[in-house]
C-alpha cells in the first residue's frame, strides 16, 4: 500500500493527503508530544527500576542509557536516549573493526539480526519488544524528538537522502514513524528514505495518527525490531 502511494505521488507531483504544517498542526502536536512525553516518563520510571540490577553484571555491566548523537530539525544535533542493548564500548568496537563497520554500512546502518557481537542475551530482549526504545520520551519532552515523525538519523546516514537531506531535516525526527510503520528494519534505503520523506511532505493529524496505530500494531508484531 505504501509503495502504491509513493508511485502515485511520483506519477501525479503531489501528494495524496494535505500537506499541514500550519502553525495550529505544529501547536497541536508539540502539545500532543508533552502528555506522552509526561506519561512515557512514568513507565521509563518503572522499566528502569526493573531493568537496572540486570546492569551491575557480566556483560551488561554499566550504565543503564545509551547516549549517541544523532541529527534532528534543521540539522541541529543531539543526544537520543535509549536502553542499552549493547557492550559499554560498542561504537568504538564497531569504528575499530573495518570489516564489521563495512557490513554495518552495507546493511542500512544496523547489523543483521544475530551477527552483531555487540548486543547483549539482554540488548537481544529489550530490542525485539522495543523496550530500549523507551527513553526517547526524554527526548521527546526536551522537544529533540515527536512521538511521530521521520526516524532521527546518524551523520553517515545522511548521504543516503543525497540532496534531499534538507528536506528530511525540515521535520522534526520521531519516536515513530512511516518507516517503522510500514517494516522497520525490514525495509533498508533507499526504500527507507522514499518513505520517509513521503512522511515529511505529507504530515497532517490524521496521517500521524494513522501512523501512530501502525506502529502499536508493529510493536506487538515485533515487526523488524533487532
Amino acid at each position: 500500500m505504501e509503495k502504491q502511494m509513493l508511485t502515485n505521488q511520483n506519477q501525479n507531483g503531489t501528494s495524496a493527503i494535505e500537506k499541514e504544517t500550519s502553525a495550529f498542526y505544529l501547536f497541536g502536536k508539540r502539545g500532543f508530544d508533552i502528555l506522552c512525553g509526561l506519561l512515557g516518563l512514568v513507565l521509563v520510571a518503572l522499566v528502569s527500576i526493573v531493568l537496572l540490577p540486570f546492569f551491575s553484571f557480566g556483560r551488561n555491566k554499566g550504565p543503564l542509557f545509551f547516549k549517541q548523537i544523532r541529527v534532528g530539525l534543521n540539522g541541529k544535533h543531539f543526544e537520543i536516549y535509549k536502553f542499552r542493548s549493547m557492550i559499554v564500548d560498542a561504537e568504538e568496537v564497531l569504528r575499530k573493526d573495518t570489516s564489521l563497520y563495512e557490513k554495518y554500512v552495507r546493511n542500512n546502518y544496523k547489523l543483521p539480526v544475530g551477527e552483531d557481537p555487540r548486543v547483549t542475551s539482554l540488548g537481544g530482549f529489550i530490542r525485539k519488544t522495543s523496550l530500549d526504545e523507551l527513553p526517547q520520551f526524554i527526548n521527546i519532552l526536551k522537544g529533540d524528538m515527536s512521538m511521530i515523525g521521520p526516524r532521527p538519523v546518524v551523520e553517515d546516514e545522511l548521504v543516503e537522502y543525497g540532496d534531499r537531506a534538507g528536506e528530511l531535516l525540515a521535520a522534526k525526527p520521531g519516536a515513530m514513524g512511516l518507516w517503522q510503520a510500514s517494516g522497520r528494519s525490514n525495509i533498508g534505503y533507499p526504500e527507507r528514505a522514499e518513505l520517509e520523506l513521503f512522511y515529511v511532505r505529507n504530515r497532517s493529524f490524521h496521517y500521524d495518527l494513522v501512523i501512530l496505530l501502525k506502529n502499536i500494531t508493529s510493536i506487538f508484531k515485533a515487526d523488524g525490531a533487532f
